[in-house]
């Protein structure tokens, strides 16, 4: 039966093999340049080949001062050498094996002025910085990558979505910092909301609406709204929901969310199970409420810890979902401004 599960995580992550884009990297990364100095990153959900996580941290190596760059993949890449072909193979088509690469130094090799990609595979295969074949498949969970992960500070990465609370469970066991992408309807889960709401995960800084455009793996179907095929043939699709979620501070997010609208019973109404007032937009809370409000999930996305305190998520006193009149709104977290006295646990 184990081997059947393990299958079975392995079809969850080939399924999720979502490749971030490097514009949607930067704009992130910009908000947590002084993290990284001195730190060891370890991008475990990468392959080397084409993540452009790796390629980031790479050529950003000395701008952010890192001490040393690990990257793993698991199960090695559907298009591996596509990218970044730093060996030489014989064959049109390199072996599918999970690889680690290590860098501990990013230097001018090639002697044009600047440091790239092109340096990085320079360095690779000089040997100054080591690219092998992982003894296992590359999970995430297995015994070696866990070993890689003790020696990291910082990960940043875009697990599979499918397992994001057995990824973020990992790093919290092992106290890590992290930057990494998942579904914002993540929050909703019961291994996640108990951390926002300890405030020891928050969203992070450049996602907060719409959706994104990942590229896939040659053999994604294509059978949704939104996807397409660039003029190099690789294939795109769109994500709705995403957010960054992180452990990492920046200022932003202490940043006071601007209230306009004043309360009143009529377009505020209690929930039925609840002593709450129900508000359907993170817009419209009501700078004159001193009480509790049941906000939708999006909130999280202007939360100052601050400025609002958590209360709990979805269920009313008799612990059924949150009703008015009956009818249950969309999932609701229940806030209520910073400095109002609470009896709940």
């Amino acid at each position: 039966m184990a081997g059947k599960a393990n299958l079975q995580h392995a079809q969850k992550a080939k399924q999720d093999e979502f490749y971030t884009q490097l514009t949607d990297i930067e704009k992130e990364l910009r908000h947590y340049k002084d993290h990284f100095k001195g730190k060891t990153v370890f991008c475990n959900c990468d392959d080397p080949f084409e993540s452009n996580f790796f390629k980031y941290f790479a050529m950003n190596f000395n701008f952010l001062g890192l001490k040393k760059l690990i990257a793993t993949c698991y199960d090695g890449s559907p298009i591996a050498g596509d990218e970044l072909p730093l060996f030489e193979v014989e064959s049109s088509q390199p072996e599918k094996k999970a690889y680690k690469i290590e860098i501990t130094e990013v230097t001018d090799e090639n002697g044009d002025g600047a440091v790239d990609l092109a340096d990085v595979e320079l360095l690779i295969r000089n040997h100054k910085n080591t690219l092998t074949v992982l003894n296992g498949n590359g999970d995430f969970r297995s015994d070696e990558c866990i070993e890689l992960l003790k020696q990291a500070d910082i990960v940043v990465t875009n697990p599979p979505f499918s397992l994001f609370r057995e990824y973020v469970a990992q790093l919290v066991r092992y106290d890590k910092k992290f930057l990494i992408i998942g579904n914002v309807n993540s929050i909703t889960y019961k291994e996640i909301f108990p951390l926002i709401k300890e405030n020891r995960l928050w969203l992070g800084a450049s996602i907060h609406s719409g959706d994104r455009e990942f590229a896939v793996p040659d053999s994604y179907p294509l059978n949704a709204a939104g996807c397409r095929v660039d003029e190099n043939g690789k294939k795109y699709i769109r994500v709705k929901g995403v957010r960054w979620f992180t452990n990492l501070d920046y200022p932003q997010r202490h940043e006071d969310l601007d209230l306009y609208k004043r309360y009143t019973p009529e377009e505020y109404p209690k929930y039925d199970n609840y002593d709450a007032i129900n508000v359907d937009k993170t817009s419209d809370i009501p700078y004159d409420y001193d009480g509790v409000m049941g906000v939708p999930i999006t909130f999280f996305d202007k939360y100052n810890p601050e400025q609002f305190e958590i209360i709990k998520f979805r269920k009313g006193d008799d612990d059924r979902d949150l009703s008015v009149k009956g009818v249950c709104p969309y999932f609701r977290i229940l806030i209520r401004p910073k400095g109002v006295t609470t009896n709940e646990n």
